[in-house]
């Protein structure tokens, strides 16, 4: 009989799955940050490389949708903005919005969609989600400068326009919508395992809660026009973010304190259940995947 010669060996690491509810593992992250960051960088390089205008859609997209929410619901349905131009109003709103919507759609299929690598090689499965809502932050920025263009043309114009002291937290709303959308995304992406047909009501979902974000409409005006409805909005996170972030850049409206303290105690929770979600589902995924 050959005795076990590995029974005294001490392991350098010891892969194993986790057994903590909530285990982030900053740690590790960090460990693997090379590999973070080498995510980040293909993400960004290939998301339109096989595209005929290329990074030119990461501003076609927010103008057109701009300029389509100005004809219909500015001229059209006749939704005032104040001495705010109707189109900077929406694509302040768009900017954002766009952000959090690209980090929950690209989130929410993190399983299904790296389940071959995931079934190969260990890595902190958090990477990937992290991967998405870091690398989204580029298209954002390019978004912003958008916004920043027109901000000046429109200023120079003499519109009623302007930053103010609360401008500096302006980062602070990003984060928020980033880490709103990477916790509602893992919750989604651990059910999408199970239940795959949930990938097809993602989108008409988020369509859905466009329309209850206060993106096209200031904030105080569903409780003039709606009143009936305006539950919907008040208990809406992502419409205080949004009001926010016009008052920010625009200085229209008003600044919602006790509403960005409901989102803040909102994106913890969000972010707390789906890494709940997402580790209980990383341990057997391979197997309904």
């Amino acid at each position: 009989m050959i005795p076990n010669e590995q029974t005294n060996t001490t392991w350098l690491f010891e892969i194993t799955p986790k057994n903590k509810f909530f285990s982030l593992n900053l740690k590790e992250v960090w460990q693997y940050r090379d590999l973070l960051f080498l995510f980040v960088k293909r993400d960004i390089v290939t998301v339109y490389k096989q595209t005929v205008l290329g990074p030119l859609w990461f501003f076609i997209q927010p103008l057109f949708t701009s300029i389509t929410f100005t004809i219909i619901f500015n001229n059209v349905a006749g939704i005032t903005t104040g001495t705010v131009p109707p189109f900077l109003f929406n694509l302040a709103s768009i900017t954002v919005w766009n952000y959090f919507t690209s980090c929950l759609n690209g989130t929410s299929n993190t399983f299904a969609n790296n389940a071959g690598i995931f079934g190969k090689v260990y890595f902190p499965r958090i990477i990937a989600p992290l991967t998405v809502v870091i690398s989204n932050l580029a298209k954002f920025l390019i978004q912003v400068f958008i916004f920043l263009c027109f901000f000046i043309y429109y200023y120079s114009q003499n519109a009623s326009i302007s930053f103010n002291s609360a401008t500096v937290f302006f980062p602070l709303i990003v984060i928020l919508l980033g880490v709103l959308g990477l916790g509602l995304g893992m919750m989604i992406s651990a059910l999408v395992t199970k239940y795959r047909d949930l990938t097809y009501l993602i989108g008409f979902g988020v369509q859905l809660l466009m329309y209850i974000s206060a993106v096209f409409f200031p904030l105080q005006l569903i409780a003039i026009k709606m009143p009936n409805y305006a539950w919907l909005v008040k208990y809406n996170p992502l419409a205080y973010c949004i009001e926010a972030t016009r008052y920010m850049l625009l200085s229209t409206g008003e600044f919602p304190i006790w509403g960005m303290l409901y989102t803040v105690t909102i994106t913890v929770s969000v972010f707390l259940i789906g890494l709940l979600f997402f580790n209980h589902t990383e341990k057997k995924f391979i197997d309904t995947v």
